[in-house]
């Protein structure tokens, strides 16, 4: 009796064993904006945690780098992610999924198949910021513009590079965009209310215009 419960014991854990080694994981990489201290770490990190079976957590406050894995199986959208990052407070910015199976999905990139790309020229423009959470928004705003194809901001240099179609927008319209995420150029100075909404980590030296 006790060998045939000894057993089945060795069954159960085998059986349990074998189906932990099976579970897979997608790992989940968000851009978040709005992070300006521990705290807001902690708030969102809690919102994520109503996802059960979530792992790994990481977030990254200069940045607003948040990563976490989540069961495969569970198949969490990108749409599911970016809601539960708003309704924690904040705004995501860009999205990447790596699905098990090797599979990749990204948000917040630009459709580079809907440009014309013969037709590109570049540009660069002079972008007030502190930071790797300014630099994803600097960039975020920048790509938001209709004939944009790349944007990439030096945090060193201030300079924003940029590709674009000169036919569907300019430089302009760029630092227009981006002041208007309260970031300053010297063509374009984002508002009062703008700048006092960035987080106190991107609170850079305001230009003089």
């Amino acid at each position: 009796m006790k060998k045939s419960i000894l057993i089945t014991l060795l069954l159960l854990l085998v059986g349990v064993t074998g189906a932990n080694a099976q579970k897979t994981y997608d790992i989940y990489e968000i851009q978040v904006d709005g992070l300006g201290c521990p705290f807001c770490a902690y708030g969102l990190e809690k919102k994520f945690k109503e996802f059960k079976g979530i792992k790994k957590v990481a977030i990254e406050i200069e940045t607003g780098d948040f990563s976490f894995k989540y069961p495969s199986d569970k198949a969490l959208s990108m749409e599911e992610v970016e809601k539960q990052v708003e309704k924690a407070g904040y705004t995501p910015i860009s999205s990447k999924i790596t699905r098990a199976n090797g599979d990749i999905e990204t948000s917040g990139g630009t459709d580079m198949a809907s440009l014309d790309m013969e037709n590109m020229t570049t540009g660069s423009v002079f972008v007030a910021g502190k930071c790797g959470m300014c630099r994803a928004r600097i960039v975020k705003a920048a790509k938001g513009l209709e004939g944009v194809a790349t944007a990439s901001w030096d945090q060193d240099s201030k300079i924003l590079e940029l590709v674009y179609d000169p036919g569907t927008t300019d430089v302009a319209s760029v630092e227009n965009a981006v002041a208007l995420a309260g970031h300053d150029t010297k063509g374009a100075k984002a508002t009062k209310d703008a700048y006092k909404d960035l987080p106190g980590c991107c609170k850079y030296e305001r230009l003089d215009q």
